[in-house]
């Protein structure tokens, strides 16, 4: 298969008059300044995006949070309502109406940080990985890669209490009872199996020794201050300093907020090579706070984007988030160029799929074409559509050689429709 793109993000910058050759998936020749020749992709053709952090589920909240000024702590009791109705069947349906949406933004891989997985009481299904198998499933059908970060969660606070309520559903019988099951999980040619700790409220300290050296290996650190002020009050340290002390961090791990840093923290994580993951629009949504993005990528952190809460998906939205957050916070433009936002959009090897996420030869043929047309882009310098550009305007996608989205619709089913079946 042959593509043509008038402006194509190649080698970190825009080329123009792009031809680009797909063989088995792959990425085999990419060639500027060709002449005009095979299937046109409009606009500005980018890698497939990567959304490094979801909780599919979550998106039965979307506009429904809203109603009381709350805070994150009682946004969280309505997430735990959504997660005590859903069944293998359920949850298939409505991570594949997801994942539909997630497509259409331009989205070819997702990070799943999965910890729905038992039944409401706590009790396994037949089939202990029913829930992780419909996601994988859910992702087949959407036509995206996923990795599933299966995800320890054993305890409800940082000093040990038991789970209770629907939190039982996301335990495991210690450990070992999480290994075996996640042991039972096999790979696919469109999935990897990774792992999580949900963070240091829900892992015990003892346990995290051996957790290290997993890749890839994802956890929720320092999303709230509360974290913090519990850890240091049990472990007298702040998360960062008890994972660093137990050999978590590394290139192999993922922290995922990382809001509420110390400058020792920011200097762990850039000097033991951990990738940090951004999820803006979830991190404004639950009044979160504005984290160190441009701190953490000065001192070495490879940065990411999630959806994180599905309260919005769109990575070009997550990118820009990045950079006008710190403007926000430090009263200064121009903490990050819009290739360093692309960069993070398109981190597909955090998720271990490492042969992803460049327009280049040998790497798997992901492409998102995005309008230049649109009213939001029309006008724009194809270089900085990332500040322009939104998932509205994806008009093509194309994931391991495969068209999944053509003229703006999913080529497999309505994803509205889906989301609203789903939903209802």
């Amino acid at each position: 298969m042959t593509y043509f793109a008038e402006h194509a993000w190649v080698g970190g910058a825009v080329a123009r008059n792009v031809r680009i050759e797909v063989s088995d998936g792959r990425f085999t020749a990419v060639t500027p300044d060709s002449p005009a020749g095979g299937t046109r992709l409009p606009g500005l053709v980018l890698p497939g995006l990567a959304n490094a952090h979801s909780h599919a589920f979550h998106r039965a909240l979307r506009g429904r949070t809203h109603g009381d000024r709350g805070s994150f702590w009682t946004w969280r009791e309505l997430m735990y309502s959504v997660a005590g109705r859903l069944d293998p069947d359920s949850y298939l349906a409505l991570a594949r109406a997801v994942y539909g949406e997630m497509a259409l933004a331009g989205i070819t891989c997702v990070g799943e940080f999965h910890y729905l997985h038992h039944g409401p009481d706590g009790t396994a299904y037949d089939d202990p990985n029913a829930m992780g198998h419909a996601l994988i499933e859910a992702a087949r059908e959407a036509g995206i890669r996923i990795t599933l970060l299966d995800t320890l969660y054993l305890t409800s606070s940082v000093d040990g209490k038991p789970l209770e309520g629907v939190q039982r559903r996301f335990g495991d019988r210690g450990l070992d009872g999480w290994e075996d099951r996640v042991a039972a999980l096999r790979p696919a040619p469109h999935a990897l199996i990774g792992a999580a700790v949900h963070s240091v409220r829900a892992v015990p300290a003892r346990f995290l020794t051996g957790l290290a050296g997993r890749a890839p290996l994802h956890v929720h650190l320092s999303e709230q201050r509360a974290e913090n002020e519990q850890c240091k009050a049990v472990h007298g340290c702040t998360p960062t300093e008890l994972l660093l002390r137990h050999g978590i961090l590394g290139p192999g791990t993922t922290a995922v907020h990382a809001t509420h840093l110390t400058d020792a923290d920011v200097k762990a994580l850039g000097g033991s090579g951990t990738n940090v993951c951004l999820c803006p629009t979830t991190e404004r949504d639950l009044a979160d706070g504005i984290g160190r993005g441009r701190d953490l990528a000065d001192a070495g952190v490879t940065l990411s984007l999630g959806s994180d809460s599905q309260a919005v998906i769109d990575l070009f939205e997550e990118a820009r988030g990045v950079e006008l957050d710190e403007r926000l916070a430090t009263e200064r433009r121009g903490h990050f160029t819009p290739a360093e936002l692309l960069s993070a959009a398109t981190a597909h090897g955090s998720l271990g799929w490492s042969d992803a996420g460049r327009i280049a030869v040998g790497d798997r043929a992901d492409l998102v074409a995005v309008s230049l047309e649109s009213v939001r882009t029309a006008g724009v310098d194809p270089a900085g559509a990332v500040f322009a550009a939104t998932a509205a305007d994806v008009t093509h996608v194309v994931a391991d050689g495969r068209l999944i989205v053509d003229e703006g619709r999913h080529t497999g089913f309505d994803v509205a429709s889906a989301l609203r079946e789903a939903l209802s």
